[in-house]
């Protein structure tokens, strides 16, 4: 296996690309075309992340749920607070905007003031009937609207909570969308072409501020600043990497060239989004401008390798064979390694991070090939560089900030281990306080208006998150019986109590408004009825909502009447509380509902993203560990030493630590944005240690195992190639820091952070180590003899040239 990619391995590739350049360009540009007519096949996500593989029991039993009640995510509501909204203008206005809500195809059902049902007792026939609350024909009556504000308020305690904010006297209509558009396009094309124009209208009418949430609406204009955010990230990535690899190289035309090839990247990452069918997600969205900010820096290794050959002999057909049999192996090494830091993500057994990391690693590789192929062809049908473009490679500041490594490396190795040991034990303190954070919200743009709706009906009506338990009485028509109800009105008073839920509504609430409407109305009968009075309550009940399209029933029984749920909203809380509410909650069930009588079951869509958050934080930190695994193969492959792969694996698992420690001190939680860091950065800040190993390597062999004179040798000839692609890594991934997800800023930062630590971990901590174990290494490099022909790059002999 060594021999496929010894040097005359590559040199023999490298033969293949320069005499074939037409037709491998000729095959580049139809592949490209090929990816391109992919483009049409890409689907943006209409749903939200499930973090849970379908077979998981928190998915079953929510499947479960939405069996017995359908969609439960077709709820999007509307929030008005304002003193003028009972005036005959202003209601009239209303009236208009809910009509033509109520008339589109994709409404199912709107619960609103204007058209709100109440019951009423029909003594002759038995029944209750469901007549408006509001008669039309009276709303230009002066007064009319003041006097059924105030009978709301006052005689209707089933709404409460539900449609209206007794103490703040804020309004809530509830509209439900048809739940078979739920998860389609056409839920994005009401909300963006009909709902919020229709809203618009209405706020320039009467100079009302609406406030509009829900899960659909949320879920429609979250996924739409995910797609406006991608051309923004691809602008932004190309334009700083272009800057600062113009800022070293000072060439338009190495700059050029390199952008050329990320942009084909770019498109080929697209095509193979289309071509596999896979959703673009706020993650799959931030591979375009990543395979940007990776691209650079193989288009760095392998330009300034052109350069350093054709300053060194100025023979411009040598120094292209140099660049692909030279660097060619040490760079598909270092791109496998990045490839696997995202391959990993594709055991987590989660849709949204499998997807990622295939796309991720495919187009790593397929990148790496890019590269390859066209940067040295491009450069055969070019004329030299002239000595301008090579002065970089002699420049001041880098000559000094290498200048400044060696010498710390050779005179201060005590300082580099005593901050290391110092950063090691100050970071573990700080990894202790770490969080781990379920929210559902957390990550949305902060700034959007949607995201500050979110924050009004948390304080208004305690959240939009819909939290759900669904009983099984194990018998039909058990739910209706009182003992059942009187069980459920328990659990209902637990869930008043808890501060970060809203009051809940379930078939009990319904129950207790048909006592007080048989009572006359009466708000001090709003309770469940005694057993005497259950039978001929519910049996007006029962008659008053049969085969209607209004029944308050059927929204909390299925039709069997066995099973039924309580719905309740949540705040945006973290995982924490959550475990906490779910424990009290568990505990006052399990004493109402005795397992072996009843099976319940909590669920709902914040639930879910809770567990799922649980799930998929440790189900990475197992992919980390295996990516730590993966790589560490790599190196085993590579330098046959298992004390060299330990000495590489240091500098690279220290940045780690560190940027873990910062997230504990910072307040930064684990969630699935930033566990994404480690197997990411790993991947990458790896790659300067295979660079540096393997001039390490070579350096042994041409100066007779001398390890000092070859460690330093490898520092001054890698240093600068490292501190390029480390600053172009750097301000590439915080480009990530402009977007308006918390999550995406959270990762770009995060993962800057941790690339320049691992710089300064290789370029100073990793030739520390091997100056200080050299004896031993000397020795077992001796008796081992590895296959340094997997990487060196021999010159023939020749010393190799310096920076």
């Amino acid at each position: 296996m060594a021999k496929w990619f010894s040097v005359g391995f590559w040199e023999s590739i490298a033969r293949i690309i320069l005499r074939n350049r037409i037709t491998i360009l000729s095959i580049i540009i139809l592949l490209t075309l090929f990816l391109a007519l992919q483009w049409k096949n890409m689907r943006f996500t209409y749903t939200e992340a499930n973090l849970l593989p379908d077979h998981h029991e928190i998915n079953e039993q929510y499947n479960q749920f939405l069996d017995k009640f359908g969609e439960e995510g077709n709820l999007i509501i509307i929030g008005v607070q304002d003193s003028t909204f009972f005036t005959t203008k202003q209601f009239n206005a209303w009236k208009k905007l809910i009509t033509n809500l109520k008339d589109s195809k994709e409404v199912d059902l709107i619960i609103s003031i204007d058209n709100l049902k109440k019951l009423k007792k029909n003594n002759a026939s038995e029944t209750f009937e469901l007549v408006n609350f509001i008669d039309s024909t009276k709303i230009n009556a002066p007064g009319y609207l003041h006097k059924k504000q105030e009978e709301l308020y006052a005689k209707l305690p089933f709404y409460e909570h539900l449609l209206y904010n007794k103490n703040t006297q804020t309004l809530r209509t509830a509209i439900y969308l048809d739940k078979k558009i739920v998860n389609t396009s056409i839920r994005r094309d009401f909300v963006v072409h009909k709902l919020i124009p229709l809203i618009s209208a209405f706020e320039d009418e009467t100079s009302i501020d609406l406030k509009v949430s829900g899960m659909p609406y949320i879920r429609t204009l979250n996924s739409k600043n995910i797609v406006d955010e991608i051309g923004i990230f691809i602008g932004a990535a190309l334009l700083v990497t272009s800057l600062i690899f113009f800022f070293f190289f000072r060439s338009f035309r190495a700059t050029f060239i390199s952008m050329c090839v990320v942009i084909i990247g770019v498109m080929w990452a697209f095509g193979t989004l289309g071509l596999l069918g896979f959703e673009i997600t706020v993650l799959t969205a931030i591979i375009p401008p990543l395979i940007i900010v990776i691209g650079i820096p193989n288009c760095i290794f392998l330009i300034n390798k052109y350069q350093q050959e054709v300053k060194k002999h100025g023979n411009q057909a040598k120094s292209l064979q140099r660049v692909i049999s030279k660097v060619g192996n040490a760079t598909l090494m270092t791109n496998l390694t990045t490839a696997a830091g995202f391959a990993t993500f594709i055991v987590t057994d989660s849709e949204l991070l499998t997807e990622f990391g295939i796309i991720a690693s495919i187009n790593i590789v397929l990148l790496f090939i890019l590269c390859l192929l066209v940067i040295p062809i491009i450069y055969s049908f070019m004329p030299l560089p002239k000595d301008k473009h090579l002065e970089h490679l002699n420049k001041t500041y880098t000559k000094t900030f290498v200048n400044w490594t060696e010498k710390t490396v050779k005179n201060r190795s005590i300082s580099i281990y005593f901050t290391a040991i110092l950063l090691l034990v100050v970071s573990i303190i700080g990894i202790y306080q770490m969080k781990i954070s379920g929210s559902l919200i957390e990550d949305m743009p902060k700034k959007a208006g949607f995201f500050k709706d979110i924050l009004f009906f948390e304080k208004e009506f305690d959240g939009v998150m819909p939290l759900e338990i669904m009983i099984d009485t194990k018998r039909k028509k058990g739910v209706m019986k009182i003992s059942t109800l009187r069980k459920m009105e328990e659990v209902q008073e637990i869930i008043s109590e808890i501060p970060e839920l809203s009051n809940p509504m379930s078939i009990v609430n319904v129950v207790k408004y048909s006592k007080q409407v048989y009572y006359n109305e009466n708000p001090d009968y709003y309770e469940l009825p005694t057993a005497q009075e259950q039978g001929f309550i519910l049996s007006y009940a029962k008659k008053a909502t049969q085969n209607t399209n209004e029944n308050f029933m059927k929204s909390y029984v299925d039709s069997t009447g066995q099973y039924a749920r309580i719905t309740t909203f949540m705040k945006d809380i973290g995982t924490d509380k959550m475990e906490k509410i779910e424990e009290k909650l568990w505990d006052k069930i399990n004493k109402v509902f005795p397992p072996d009588r009843y099976t319940v079951t909590l669920t709902g869509k914040a639930l879910v993203f809770q567990k799922g958050t649980n799930y998929l934080v440790t189900n990475l930190v197992l992919s980390l560990l295996f990516a730590i695994f993966l790589i560490s193969l790599f190196m085993a492959y590579l330098f046959r030493s298992f004390k060299m792969v330990l000495i590489s694996l240091i500098p690279n698992l220290l940045p780690l630590i560190i940027t873990a420690g910062v997230m504990g001190y910072l307040g930064v939680p684990i969630k699935p944005s930033t566990i994404l860091v480690f197997s990411i950065a790993f991947g990458i800040s790896v790659d300067d240690t295979i660079h540096f190993l393997a001039k390490y390597r070579q350096e042994l062999q041409v100066n007779n195992w001398k390890i000092r004179k070859s460690v330093f040798n490898a520092l001054r000839e890698t240093g600068v190639s490292m501190f390029y692609t480390s600053i172009v890594l750097f301000f590439g991934f915080s480009v990530f820091m402009i977007s308006s997800f918390g999550g995406t800023v959270a990762l770009g930062g995060l993962v800057s952070a941790t690339l320049l630590f691992a710089m300064l971990s290789n370029l100073l901590l990793l030739p520390a180590l091997l100056l200080s174990l050299e004896k031993t290494i000397a020795n077992q490099e001796e008796f081992l003899q590895p296959t340094i022909d997997i990487l060196v790059e021999e010159d023939d002999k020749e010393t190799p040239s310096k920076p």
